[in-house]
């Protein structure tokens, strides 16, 4: 049984990006592995959702802190589970402490920071052979002289969702799968300059209703404010932000007929649970994260300023978000049909 220890991003979406690398080494270590992960508290969730994870171990450090003695600490009590091969996917030097002081063998991850020590199977990373993040941390899995494989040759992410566990998040927050579900995710945890505009979003929501479906408002707490705003256009919608947790979030987004989300942790959520879906990029770029799935279709402008991949606007007027009108979006939506396969007319193609 060869074991190893992945240590995980901070980010939903990075976490999501990482599961084909987790896929990888399963395929690479077919005697047996088993596959733990160290991720923050917010994360492990949705690691329990990933078939590949045998078990997750709090990371407690925020971003910045050193608190090296308590480091010291968690890579000693991690030491007992007898690593093979540790793979930081993280490039800060924090990140790699832990491993270090727990004596892992093999220590995984791209050069950065000085980590030289820390690390000693280190990688010089060519953005240009590794274009995308999931290829980027599917070739850690691999051996440091084997080629990388392409973006094509890698296993979509996969995250479960029992009809048991679905029902119990529908029983739990009152609600029902009966009628068709539109699920909005409306947040960027990054920034404004990610988000779509509440009113966009509301006017879709808007058509979606009189389409004869429901539609949910998913994010943090952070994103309540926004999905409000969202509810003053569409006033039938159900915000649920900041009211689910994250595995009831993946069950609400499971039980979706259709998902429109910006490039966010939830966009990848509803990509690894296969829902046709469209993602929407305003300073980021589907280039390098985009949603691994067949299902969703991408929403953007690609405007001379974009991507900036500024957490707001540096040119002040938002134009990427701002132009990409609900009527694109809307033309991209598969969840209703007419009889002869077209999306429902919204009310401004009535008029």
């Amino acid at each position: 049984m060869y074991k190893i220890l992945i240590v995980a991003p901070a980010w939903v979406g990075d976490t999501v990006l990482a599961q084909p690398m987790m896929s990888r080494l399963h395929e690479l270590h077919p005697e047996g592995l088993q596959l733990d992960v160290l991720a923050p508290a917010w994360t492990r969730p949705l690691l329990s959702r990933m078939p590949e994870v045998h078990a997750t171990f709090d990371n407690p450090f925020a971003h910045g802190q050193i608190r090296l003695k308590a480091r010291f600490q968690l890579g000693r009590s991690l030491a007992v589970q007898g690593y093979d091969q540790t793979i930081v996917l993280p490039n800060s030097l924090k990140s790699a402490i832990v491993p270090f002081f727990a004596s892992i063998g093999k220590r995984t991850g791209f050069k950065g920071e000085q980590r030289y020590g820390l690390l000693n199977d280190l990688r010089q990373l060519d953005k240009t052979a590794l274009p995308t993040m999931a290829e980027r941390f599917a070739w850690l899995a691999e051996d440091k002289s084997a080629s990388p494989l392409p973006a094509s040759a890698l296993k979509q992410p996969k995250l479960t969702s029992t009809r048991a566990q679905q029902l119990s998040t529908l029983s739990a927050l009152g609600l029902s799968d009966e009628l068709p579900v539109l699920v909005l995710c409306p947040g960027a945890e990054y920034g404004p300059a990610k988000r779509w505009p509440s009113q966009h979003f509301g006017k879709v929501g808007q058509d979606a209703i009189a389409a004869g479906m429901q539609v949910w408002l998913l994010g943090s707490g952070k994103d309540s404010e926004v999905a409000e705003e969202i509810r003053q256009t569409c006033p039938e919608a159900i915000n649920l932000c900041g009211n689910t947790s994250l595995t009831q979030a993946i069950d609400l987004i499971a039980v979706a007929s259709q998902v429109i989300s910006n490039d966010s942790g939830l966009m990848h959520v509803a990509a690894a649970l296969d829902k046709p879906m469209v993602a929407i990029y305003g300073s980021s770029s589907p280039d390098f994260t985009p949603p691994l799935s067949a299902k969703a279709k991408l929403a953007h402008l690609a405007l001379e300023c974009s991507p900036c991949f500024e957490r707001t606007c540096p040119l002040g007027h938002l134009k990427c978000l701002e132009d990409l009108a609900p009527n694109i979006v809307w033309q991209k939506l598969e969840f209703i049909q007419n009889k002869k396969g077209q999306p429902p007319k919204t009310a401004e193609q009535h008029a």
